[in-house]
């Protein structure tokens, strides 16, 4: 339920860094004015945040393992945001229902895209919280992590440098994190083994498949 995903190429990272080193960033309650543990900043911009929701997006539709992982069905258009020094966000669960231009869209799994070098910075490590431990994930620049919007979460306090992620949050045709991640591992097993495989059985294997995936999605 937790994947670690390379997403962004170095072109694609250094854009995204020039975008966001051009442009204003505000104070990041703008987006959520009610919240006492937002402390961060957000690029407020409408030609490069779109552009930047372009290049999130293209990635991750791209991207096979992002694809098998999460089943996208819908996403949100991808922010950039920028914590400095001082700067955290205390823990949380992201909301349920965002509005976006176009309705609606449930978020079932969080995505944070890193754009900083891990060692420019000190602090900032996102911590998402399962049970009575954590998890914790300081990732090298254009690295995804993906993980259910059902979690608690955080961002430790920066101490040094900035920190810059891109974030998105996508509606899956598969809402169940468990089910989602079991369609993860039968469709890893088929493209592992599958040509090791009796043609017939691995036929079978692809049919199981498609037909959990036709079972537990959503719909178009």
């Amino acid at each position: 339920m937790f994947r670690l995903i390379p997403l962004l190429a170095e072109p694609e990272i250094a854009e995204l860094r020039a975008i966001a080193a051009a442009h204003q960033f505000v104070d990041g309650r703008i987006t959520n004015p009610h919240s006492t543990v937002k402390n961060n900043l957000q690029l407020h911009d409408g030609p490069a945040q779109a552009r930047t929701a372009e290049i999130v997006r293209a990635a991750i539709l791209a991207n096979d393992d992002f694809r098998h992982s999460v089943y996208p069905k819908a996403i949100a258009p991808a922010m950039l945001s920028r914590y400095d020094v001082g700067m955290n966000y205390g823990l949380h669960a992201d909301t349920a229902l965002m509005q976006l231009p176009r309705g609606l869209i449930r978020a079932d799994v969080s995505c944070t895209v890193f754009l900083s070098d891990p060692d420019s910075y000190d602090g900032g490590a996102l911590r998402v919280t399962l049970g009575s431990g954590t998890l914790t994930f300081k990732e090298p620049a254009g690295t995804a992590i993906v993980y259910p919007s059902t979690t608690l979460h955080e961002v430790e306090p920066v101490t040094r440098g900035a920190r810059l992620v891109a974030l998105t949050f996508i509606q899956s045709f598969v809402s169940d994190p468990l089910k989602r991640d079991m369609l993860y591992e039968l469709h890893e097993v088929a493209a592992l083994e599958g040509l090791k495989m009796e043609f017939a059985n691995y036929t079978r294997l692809q049919a199981v498949l498609s037909n959990l995936l036709r079972r537990w999605s959503d719909g178009p």
